[in-house]
């Protein structure tokens, strides 16, 4: 673009452009994870930026050997790469925004030159989750950054959350000019932003460790996360390479070295006379707004980028071929899933549709879900399950009106089921454990369990029994039992349970042996 003589555009308001998207995206993002809850459609609408996600859509295809409709969106990002190279990082990316917010100074990253080679360990990354996928495992999809932001929200920060507004609210509401006012911005907050009642999660301190890692390791190098570990930017950074628009050095270039000390993933080298990888290259353009002789442009090109030295090699890539089915087949040789699976309670047709072979691990379910019932997994998956979705009914039930899950899924490892159909499927199957249950154990009337039940055929019926007491008292006491045939393992007796600690009812996965 040519511009009248003497005068050069003022390139901040690139930059500053950059910023106000990545804002407006970030804000998009959170504004669709708090609106995950809110009624019919919305669910679906709040995971667009999994959608979004070429990594997640590639893997899913190769492990699920089917290309789900609503992941087509990824083609979006795949053109966007193609056109303008790692612009997704730059300037859409969630992770990459709060990366950029919560960064030390620029004068700390200079120090780790000597770990160009480890940009290679993204690209290895990617093969070892595409590898595994194409054998059945989506485990390693974990590591992808909108799982990992996603999963972190849904299970730590968010509830972290929850309960420091619960406190502030419980503190002022006491102060008596203040508590009108606290009721009001309650009434507000809840359930629009927060639950009705705070929601446990159980693997909250592991979740936020994760992320907080993640952003520490900004103290290391800024982008620390994108330059060496993102698998998702490893992709797109081998797309980069056959980018149109591509970054260049122009003659007017003195080598004053301004664009390497901005550059937040050091991709501009000095000993590369201050040319910079498309691979590497988040489409950032602080070095274009750093320059003070336009000696950087943007400009296009049919030509694709060089290999460079810290690509990997071929034996490095069959090795991580390797690593991916051997990782696989240990996963899969671990402790017989009927030792550990009794009370792997799945969402509503998940089990029947291979969740473990097809979940990303990406937490939109555990956030969508209205009581707090599904949690990541941790043991009663195995290895190869761990953080795939399992309703812990002590802690919340599924709710016979609800199909959230089955909605927020962004590849349909959980259903899209109608509700009548998600009424009829069961998930497993309650039991009564007799020395806990006050009717048996303690010969009282308890009739919690029957009330709760919500089938329209009661799955928990209660039987009128004379007997004599421990203290030789004679009384008609109501002991409830289960019609298993009917119970569809909601799991709302156990959660409803009076009994402090393990409930006397629970739900067991299905098809396994029960207590009599």
């Amino acid at each position: 673009m040519e511009h009248e003589a003497g005068r050069r555009p003022n390139p901040r308001r690139y930059t500053r452009a950059r910023w106000a998207v990545q804002i407006l995206a970030l804000a998009a993002y959170l504004a669709a994870f708090v609106l995950a809850r809110r009624g019919p459609g919305l669910p679906a609408a709040a995971n667009l930026f999994l959608r979004l996600d070429p990594l997640a859509a590639l893997a899913q295809a190769l492990a699920g050997r089917e290309f789900v409709a609503g992941m087509l969106l990824s083609l979006l990002v795949i053109g966007l790469t193609l056109g303008l190279g790692r612009a997704w990082c730059g300037w859409l990316c969630p992770l990459g925004t709060i990366l950029d917010v919560i960064s030390p100074s620029r004068r700390r990253v200079r120090a780790l030159a000597a770990a160009e080679p480890w940009r290679r360990v993204k690209i290895l990354l990617v093969v070892l989750v595409l590898a595994s996928a194409l054998i059945g495992s989506l485990s390693l999809m974990v590591l992808d950054p909108l799982t990992l932001l996603t999963r972190s929200l849904a299970s730590s920060i968010w509830p972290a959350l929850d309960r420091i507004a619960l406190a502030l609210e419980t503190g002022l509401y006491r102060v008596p000019l203040l508590a009108p006012l606290v009721g009001r911005a309650d009434s507000f907050l809840r359930p629009a932003v927060f639950p009705t009642e705070p929601l446990p999660s159980r693997v909250a301190l592991s979740f936020g460790v994760f992320l907080a890692s993640v952003i520490a390791l900004n103290w290391l190098a800024e982008r620390f996360w994108c330059r060496y570990l993102c698998p998702l930017g490893g992709l797109l950074g081998l797309l980069s390479r056959l980018a149109i628009v591509k970054r260049a050095v122009s003659p007017e270039c003195n080598a004053c070295g301004a664009c390497t000390h901005v550059c937040p993933t050091a991709t501009i080298r000095a000993d590369r006379q201050f040319a910079s990888d498309p691979a590497e290259c988040t489409m950032c353009l602080e070095c274009l707004a750093a320059c003070p002789r336009q000696g950087a442009v943007f400009s296009a090109g049919t030509a694709i980028a060089p290999r460079m030295a810290y690509d990997p090699q071929r034996r490095e890539v069959l090795a991580a071929l390797g690593g991916a089915l051997a990782g696989v087949a240990l996963l899969r040789s671990q402790t017989d899933p009927r030792a550990t699976s009794a009370h792997l309670v799945q969402p509503p047709g998940a089990r029947q549709n291979n969740l473990i072979g097809k979940c990303l691990r990406c937490g939109e379910c555990t956030r969508a879900c209205p009581t707090g019932a599904i949690h990541p997994a941790l043991a009663e998956a195995g290895l190869e399950g761990l953080w795939t979705p399992v309703l812990v009914p002590r802690l919340g039930y599924c709710d016979y009106s609800c199909t959230a899950c089955g909605e927020i899924c962004p590849v349909g490892a959980i259903p899209r089921l109608e509700l009548e159909a998600k009424r009829l499927t069961a998930i497993g199957v309650a039991y009564i454990d007799k020395d806990r249950c006050i009717a048996w154990a303690d010969q009282r009337d308890c009739i919690v369990c029957e009330e709760m039940c919500p089938v329209a055929e009661k799955a928990i019926l209660l039987e009128r029994v004379e007997l004599t007491r421990h203290d030789g008292s004679s009384a008609i006491v109501q002991q409830p039992r289960v019609v298993r045939e009917r119970c569809i393992g909601c799991g709302i007796c156990e959660y409803k349970c009076p009994l402090s600690g393990e409930a006397a009812i629970r739900v067991w996965t299905p098809n396994v042996s029960l207590p009599l």
